[in-house]
């Protein structure tokens, strides 16, 4: 089994929800004609990201509900970055992968928050999400700034994951994480991984663009400029992820034992039925 995603890097429309969600149908029926399975949109899409006051009023339950529909109504799955709404007012970073009949089958809260402006408008997730099967395909999904710390895609490459998927709202002056960074993450860890990023500028960001689709290997299988619009698309599939875990023994011929005393997300081999070497 593969699967094919779809990645989506646009500017959007900063606060205007409907826009947004038009956006996200009409990308979702151009990537289902383009034989996509998945069709990822970058961080906090439906809504915009760096809205300051206004996005509280604008995380609603029915965000879920109305990308649900998009999905079942297309029959491509959705992995969307939007608001969640939480008791008191609070709010999450959040992504949910929606399956084409329009089941929630994942839903992630950004754990690792960057600078004032990611604390001054959201919670932390306290946990990292575990892999779904989506297709035969092993996913798991990271969002933005949770890709930098190398913890949490050893953690997912334990976890048995073919593809981790990103949405990110990556600005100015780190454009090298999305140059540099991604193809380094896929490499150390043998697995896919979907980077799908905005264009353009919202408020006092200037985002990057730089989209890419890599290989376990490292090498990049699509990409997007710096400042394009539109989707790029690559086939996963498991067997390229087996065949660079054994042409590249990372995972294998890590020594746990030497790393269990050092504070760390990653679980010990012994947590991880699917590491490779047991």
């Amino acid at each position: 089994m593969t699967l094919t995603i779809a990645g989506l890097q646009h500017h959007g429309v900063p606060g205007d929800v409907e826009a947004n969600l038009a956006l996200v149908a009409d990308a979702a029926r151009q990537a289902s004609d383009r034989g996509a399975d998945l069709l990822v949109t970058p961080e906090m899409f439906i809504t915009g990201y760096n809205l300051g006051d206004r996005l509280a009023p604008l995380a609603t339950p029915e965000l879920v509900d109305r990308v649900a529909a998009i999905a079942a109504g297309t029959g491509i799955a959705i992995l969307a970055g939007l608001p969640e709404p939480l008791p008191g007012g609070a709010v999450a970073n959040a992504i949910v992968l929606i399956g084409p009949d329009g089941s929630e089958l994942l839903r992630y809260r950004k754990t690792h928050l960057f600078g004032e402006l990611d604390r001054e408008l959201f919670v932390a997730g306290d946990t990292l999400a575990p892999t779904v099967d989506l297709g035969g395909v092993r996913v798991a999904v990271l969002i933005c700034y949770d890709v930098e710390f190398p913890e949490t895609v050893r953690a997912a490459a334990l976890d048995g994951a073919d593809v981790v998927i990103v949405p990110t709202a990556q600005m100015e002056p780190y454009a090298h994480i999305a140059e540099r960074l991604i193809p380094v993450r896929a490499w150390e860890n043998q697995v896919h991984l979907v980077y799908v990023n905005r264009v353009g500028s919202e408020g006092d960001l200037t985002y990057v663009g730089r989209s890419s689709i890599v290989g376990p290997d490292g090498v990049v299988l699509d990409a997007l400029d710096a400042d394009a619009v539109g989707l790029m698309i690559a086939t996963i599939d498991p067997e390229a992820t087996k065949r660079a875990r054994q042409e590249n023994p990372y995972l294998a011929d890590r020594r746990a034992e030497l790393y269990r005393g050092t504070p760390s997300l990653l679980p010990s081999p012994s947590e991880s039925p699917d590491s490779p070497g047991k």
